[in-house]
């Protein structure tokens, strides 16, 4: 794994990582969002024929992340999995087994629609819409920030990236976290999903995932 990048918020250190995951030193907390395990066993169960292979790889790379920090815990800022428990989720219970030392949080999300009995069997702790750890805050979609706040929150759901511009009117995109004063959008941890197209501002910071390099974005 590509070495991770420091960022201080809030007098606390946090490392910022090419696998679209973000490490809190101090509470030796891996926070993540938008994972969406289960989503590619869903569009195959419709008929869409997305290869195993992708899920297997996110998969790989949250064990990467879990076995080089070793975190005490983990923080899932929504949408942890995709849909209705399928036959992709029974690999994560696997998982999940080999790592049950270390506490799961999960901020429900949209997607997060599972019953509560199979999230209490693999350990997880649910957190209807906001979770709190010392001082800091964590909602799924950025819309539920209270105005004129300021503590720093957490959150997922809008999936950002951003547009670059190149030579021969080339344009490309890339995940990115994306920082306000008191935010932090992080990218969507699934390689399948979407994205929203953010903007560099004077009052924000934009670090894109290029390949294996993080690259603040200054215009």
């Amino acid at each position: 794994m590509t070495a991770p990048l420091a960022y201080t918020i809030q007098e606390q250190q946090f490392w910022l990582t090419t696998e679209r995951a973000v490490f809190w030193e101090k509470e030796s907390a891996l926070i993540l969002s938008d994972l969406h395990f289960g989503k590619t066993g869903h569009f195959r169960k419709n008929g869409i024929g997305v290869p195993h292979a992708v899920y297997k790889e996110d998969i790989q790379r949250m064990v990467d992340l879990i076995s080089f920090f070793k975190p005490k815990k983990m923080i899932a800022v929504g949408d942890l999995f995709h849909s209705k428990d399928n036959l992709e989720l029974k690999l994560f219970s696997k998982i999940r087994a080999n790592f049950s030392k270390t506490d799961f949080i999960l901020v429900k999300g949209n997607h997060d629609i599972l019953e509560n009995h199979w999230y209490k069997k693999n350990g997880i702790e649910i957190a209807h819409q906001h979770y709190c750890l010392k001082g800091f805050n964590f909602v799924h979609d950025p819309t539920e920030i209270p105005e004129n706040n300021n503590s720093f929150y957490f959150t997922g759901h809008l999936h950002p990236a951003i547009t670059i511009s190149g030579m021969g009117k080339q344009i490309l995109s890339f995940p990115c976290y994306y920082f306000t004063e008191y935010s932090a959008i992080l990218p969507a941890f699934s390689k399948f999903s979407g994205t929203a197209k953010v903007k560099k501002k004077k009052t924000n910071r934009i670090i894109a995932i290029v390949e294996n390099s993080l690259i603040e974005i200054e215009k």
